[in-house]
């Protein structure tokens, strides 16, 4: 078994497709619309989703906006330099919500951004 894909509701498709597409520079690898449920789905990724696990964006048309909860942790991504990398995600009009830094009782190197509907994504370099 592996890890196919893990989805997130998003309030605003386009807004969302373009945040991970244009800020982080994933690959929008498929969308499909389902007007019988009056829902999208599009997936994101570094790679094709036979080699890597992605993300699937879902977007309920009649939902523009939803709470997160208090379950919901991060999506964590390697990155060779962090400072270039929050620095690329502010250029392109990203949100860095945790400067680069050592982790909390730890020394690993990690930054947070935030997309456009308040998910978390920690940046992690090796």
């Amino acid at each position: 078994m592996r890890i196919l894909h893990t989805m997130l509701r998003v309030g605003d498709l386009e807004r969302s497709i373009a945040f991970y597409t244009e800020v982080l520079g994933m690959q929008l690898l498929r969308r499909k619309d389902f007007p019988e449920g009056r829902f999208t789905l599009a997936f994101v990724g570094y790679g094709a989703e036979s080699e890597q696990a992605v993300l699937e964006l879902t977007h309920n048309w009649d939902t523009p906006h939803y709470e997160l909860g208090t379950g919901y942790g991060h999506i964590a991504l390697e990155t060779d330099d962090i400072f270039a990398t929050c620095d690329a995600v502010r250029a392109k009009g990203g949100k860095v919500v945790r400067e680069p830094g050592p982790m909390k009782h730890g020394t690993t190197v990690i930054a947070f951004v935030e997309d456009p509907d308040g998910y978390k994504i920690e940046f992690i370099q090796p």
